[in-house]
């Protein structure tokens, strides 16, 4: 008998979700033995989109695809749901900072928080994709207690990836080239992607690439800022590429990492690194399969890396204690 898995979808008729259903769907992510449900969560003013995302989904005549249901109540969105992916969430306006954005997307999150706790299957696994999903995912599992923190992840994998090609691209190698890479931190142009434990073919990626200053000067910040280079230059931010790093990360959760290599997630700490446990900050991490990350210990940062580390979690302390008041307990 094959197996069923039932994945939510918030924002499931933005550019980014629909990129990420039709994969899904697919059998790409659990495999052709496995059938999925999509249960598509939508504001009822797109609800119009969201069924013509149906029937598409319908006309691919997946073998995968058990059925798909969509809806404008997170409680039947999230009705024993094993994987729940938040990407729905509000853009930043005209003249509006960060911290605006946080305000204005926290109670969507408080909302959905206290959803899945009430009605997803005992196995979820939860991952924040829409931004600033660090925090989001924050606000979400203190409002969706009764599951477990290590169950609620944000999404670094699209940072991870950008890195990963950055790096390839210069040393002129393949993608898979580039293993051993870590986001630290938080999703946002404080992010420190980490060059000194990464490695190309094998060897430290400061031994492939010698240029330092552009280490230091090119790829951390053009990292950092990748997204706000793709909206100046398409006018709108990441879809395909926001969706391939959610699928990889759960890729990675159902299949395991690469023996000898990690990936990043952001997730609840638990004092790794001197960060406050209870943090959503992004980490190098492996898993095995089981739906869990654990976390690489013992890497070092030089001085270079410290203090970028260091600004990171301070910005993920600056926003906690802006929904401080979103944050029961």
């Amino acid at each position: 008998m094959s197996k069923v898995v039932r994945v939510a979808v918030t924002g499931a008729a933005g550019r980014v979700s629909s990129s990420l259903i039709v994969r899904l769907a697919s059998g790409e992510v659990f495999g052709p033995d496995t059938k999925i449900v999509l249960q598509l969560l939508e504001l009822p003013v797109a609800m119009k989109n969201l069924e013509g995302a149906m029937y598409e989904l319908q006309d691919c005549g997946f073998s995968t695809l058990k059925d798909v249901i969509v809806t404008d109540d997170a409680n039947v969105a999230f009705k024993d749901c094993n994987f729940a992916l938040l990407v729905g969430a509000a853009p930043r306006g005209p003249g509006e900072q960060r911290k605006d954005l946080i305000r204005k997307n926290g109670p969507i999150f408080v909302g959905q928080g206290q959803a899945i706790a009430k009605n997803a299957a005992s196995d979820v696994r939860i991952l924040v994709v829409g931004n600033p999903c660090n925090t989001n995912c924050l606000i979400a599992l203190k409002n969706g207690r009764d599951v477990p923190a290590d169950r609620w992840h944000a999404m670094t994998r699209l940072d991870h990836n950008r890195a990963v090609a950055a790096l390839a691209m210069k040393a002129g190698v393949t993608n898979d080239a580039v293993t051993c890479m870590t986001i630290w931190g938080n999703h946002s142009n404080t992010q420190y992607p980490d060059f000194t434990n990464a490695k190309i073919g094998g060897k430290p990626a400061t031994s492939v690439i010698t240029d330092r200053a552009w280490l230091e000067g090119a790829f951390v910040p053009n990292t950092q800022d990748r997204g706000k280079f793709i909206i100046d230059t398409t006018k709108v931010s990441s879809s395909f590429s926001a969706a391939n790093g959610a699928i990889d990360h759960v890729k990675s959760l159902v299949r395991g990492t690469a023996s000898g290599d990690w990936t990043s997630a952001a997730i609840v700490s638990k004092g790794e690194y001197g960060v406050p446990a209870g943090l959503v900050f992004g980490y190098p991490c492996t898993a095995t399969g089981d739906g869990n990350w654990k976390v690489v210990e013992g890497l070092k940062l030089d001085a270079f890396g410290q203090e970028k580390f260091k600004k990171s979690l301070d910005e993920l302390l600056q926003e906690q204690d802006v929904v401080k008041d979103l944050l029961p307990g």
